[in-house]
């Protein structure tokens, strides 16, 4: 089984649209039995709360419900996933300090990405834009970054793992 996490900050926004998005993308392509996803946080301040509900509703009119809760990134998360998807530099920088405080090393750099690596419209940005102080058109914004960042990591894991040759 191939692991993938998302990660933001609060796990109420980017995170869980990013991870719903994946996992929609992986049952299209019937590979749910081969790659699961989930999505945490940096920062534990919304820890057991649903997603946004700006995020649930930009979910729901694109036929998706988000009913992850919101939950901090931990030790266990750098052992038991092959990728850690964050959604921006700031997150990524937590995710490599926090993985040294507890395990002594900084994860290595197949395992850490920048999630807008994978969107091909990034135009020189890595960022994927916190929506959270904003209006509803940055959520379906950033619905949008995570659903072509999310087709290009797909295929870039079946490409690496030879998924499609039906090898794991």
């Amino acid at each position: 089984m191939i692991n993938v996490l998302f990660v933001c900050l609060g796990n109420i926004c980017r995170s869980p649209i990013a991870e719903e998005v994946f996992r929609q993308l992986v049952r299209e392509r019937g590979l749910q039995g081969k790659i699961k996803c989930d999505s945490a946080g940096t920062a534990s301040y919304h820890t057991g709360s649903l997603p946004d509900r700006r995020m649930r509703k930009v979910a729901q009119e694109r036929g998706l419900q988000l009913t992850h809760n919101a939950r901090q990134l931990c030790y266990e998360d750098f052992i038991g996933f092959e990728y850690i998807m964050t959604m921006d530099e700031s997150n990524f920088a937590n995710v490599q300090k926090e993985s040294y405080r507890v395990s002594g090393s900084f994860l290595p750099e197949n395992q850490l990405f920048l999630y807008r690596m994978f969107d091909p419209l990034r135009a020189g940005s890595l960022l994927v834009p916190d929506p959270y102080y904003d209006e509803i058109d940055a959520f379906r914004n950033v619905y949008e970054i995570v659903s072509r960042s999310g087709v290009n990591l797909l295929n870039w894991i079946i490409e690496e793992h030879s998924l499609d040759a039906g090898l794991e």
